[in-house]
């Protein structure tokens, strides 16, 4: 039998073994441009789960272990590769639900569950990656069953089984087999597999940097005080989680109660479990509300008077007060949530990276802009403050980069408002759905006419080579400046300008009437304003251009043509 303990512990134990590997399954990655790299995703991911899984007791069941884990993967998931693990233990927690303790047999449904639901979540899957990877290892453990029923033994077979369908991935995908790699996704979850063998199998956690003890127990919180009022009122930092005695149960009821005793309220739920903070003079009154929807734990009460005076005395500044369980995005995007306003029918959520860029989007209407892109996936959980910091009825979602796409449609389950994701995946793409919103039109109306504006507007970006690598027909030698249009590579090149006018020349088509060069962070003014003046050189007749600073990392030039 696996118990709630050894299912708790091998989860982290994995999280630990991929944070270790995340670099080396990072370079497994065959498209040369630097992005938010696969192992790095992964590591992130499953991280969440650790994290949350580390407040477990030693007396959890299988059923808290999986759930707990399937949850907090949900909303830390990264990238595509981490949205399809967190789908994978999604299903796995649903395989376990109600369960003490859990099976071979039981174990093997469980994996059934997670690879029907990362299956179904994707929409043209490919084989090859690590959805084979998954779905392998649960089918050949099907045959292990019929002889053997060890749970250990199982485990250790899982393992061989997905050692060997990674191993088999080039011979599914011809572009890992001519890059002689194999999928990073599928190498991400092997090791993750392993990380929770070693528990299953051998009693032994894996060790990771600053990974939780074998019998973790909740982390200090973390919990500064701020500009503080002397006469404030609300003087105590309160948080807890409410397990659910009604699944069903609206927590914006719960929500509004919390506002009208208090700031600083953060509720954030899922099918199982509300969390809660919130500033109050009275946290006995938020915990007797508290109670009428299920049962408390985890509780935290604090006197944010003492922490300041605490940091005084110790000489330390004082910050502003970052509630620790609902920790602001990587970038320090600090989105308080708002209810929904009936007399705002639409808002806005964006994705983007660099000072001007974000600029543009803020400019056009977008009311919150998450800080991401390329090599800088967002996890679900950020998407979803931003969203839920905008007290619109319905919020469009521009995710600006096909790696966060997945993330941003999590949101759609979890948000408590109207949720539109656009397929936006490029920055100019957003830009287009932008300024074809009509604030007169309806929802479906203006899903389609801002879907329509994307498909009218090309992109052409370029970056840098982060590897050497043969793809595609092209030689790569690391540090190449690579041209892509829309997405694909098109050309590589040495020289700045040379590139910049190339792929100007091959963005224009006949209908095309406007062009914007967006200037990143690693691009000098001067050269700036010299290649801006060579690509005017070399316009057609009635093709106007703009330059604006954008100011984003990894790509040198972003450019649309219109």
């Amino acid at each position: 039998m696996i118990t709630g303990k050894m299912l708790r512990d091998s989860i982290i134990s994995a999280s630990n073994n991929i944070q270790n590997q995340r670099l080396a399954v990072d370079e497994l990655n065959v498209f040369p441009v630097p992005d938010g790299d696969t192992g790095t995703n992964m590591s992130m991911t499953i991280s969440a789960g650790a994290k949350e899984l580390s407040m477990l007791p030693d007396t959890c069941t299988v059923a808290q272990a999986s759930k707990t884990a399937a949850s907090a993967l949900l909303r830390g998931a990264r990238g595509n590769s981490g949205v399809i693990l967190s789908l994978i233990f999604r299903g796995f927690s649903k395989g376990l639900k109600e369960h003490e303790t859990a099976t071979a047999a039981d174990i093997v449904n469980a994996l059934h569950e997670g690879v029907s639901a990362a299956y179904k979540a994707v929409m043209k899957p490919t084989e090859g990656t690590i959805l084979t990877v998954a779905r392998v290892s649960a089918e050949k453990a099907d045959d292990f069953l019929l002889e053997n029923d060890d749970t250990t033994a199982l485990w250790n077979y899982v393992c061989q089984c997905a050692k060997e369908a990674v191993a088999n991935t080039p011979e599914q995908l011809p572009v890992l087999k001519k890059a002689g790699v194999v999928d990073a996704g599928g190498q991400g979850l092997l090791v993750i597999f392993e990380g929770m063998r070693s528990v299953i199998c051998d009693g032994v956690m894996v060790e990771g940097e600053n990974a939780p003890s074998a019998a973790p127990a909740a982390a200090a919180p973390k919990q500064v005080a701020g500009e503080f009022d002397m006469s404030m009122t609300e003087l105590y930092c309160t948080e807890f989680i409410i397990n659910k005695k009604d699944p069903g149960a609206d927590s914006l009821k719960l929500r509004a109660f919390l506002e009208a005793m208090g700031n600083s309220v953060v509720v954030v739920d899922d099918e199982d479990i509300i969390k809660v903070h919130v500033h109050t003079g009275n946290p006995g009154g938020a915990l007797t509300e508290a109670v009428k929807w299920g049962y408390l734990t985890n509780l935290k009460i604090e006197n944010m008077l003492e922490q300041y005076k605490a940091r005084l005395a110790a000489g330390q500044e004082p910050s502003e007060d970052t509630p620790p369980s609902f920790e602001s995005g990587e970038s320090g995007e600090d989105f308080s949530y708002k209810p929904v306003d009936p007399d705002i029918p639409y808002g806005f959520v964006a994705v983007a990276a660099g000072s001007g860029v974000k600029s543009l989007f803020v400019d056009l209407g977008v009311n919150a802009v998450v800080s991401g892109g390329q090599t800088m996936n967002p996890s679900t959980e950020d998407i979803l403050k931003a969203i839920h910091s905008v007290p619109a009825k319905t919020v469009f979602v521009l995710p600006n980069n096909k790696n966060i796409i997945m993330s941003a449609e999590q949101t759609l389950s979890l948000a408590d408002r109207r949720v539109v994701v656009l397929q936006t995946r490029t920055i100019p793409q957003g830009l287009s759905a932008m300024l074809s919103f009509d604030p007169d039109a309806s929802v479906k109306d203006n899903s389609v006419n801002m879907t329509k504006a994307i498909d009218h507007v090309g992109t052409g970006q370029i970056t840098y080579a982060a590897r050497n690598s043969d793809y595609d027909g092209h030689k790569i030698k690391e540090g190449q400046m690579l041209a892509m249009v829309n997405g694909k590579l098109s050309f590589t090149d040495t020289d700045l300008q040379k590139t910049v006018v190339k792929l100007v020349r091959q963005l224009i088509k006949k209908d095309t009437t406007f062009v914007t060069l967006i200037t990143g962070l690693d691009v000098p003014t001067a050269e700036s304003e010299v290649i801006e003046d060579a690509v005017r050189a070399k316009l057609p007749e009635g093709v106007e251009m703009a330059v604006v600073y954008g100011g984003q990392p990894v790509y040198y030039y972003i450019i649309s043509a219109e």
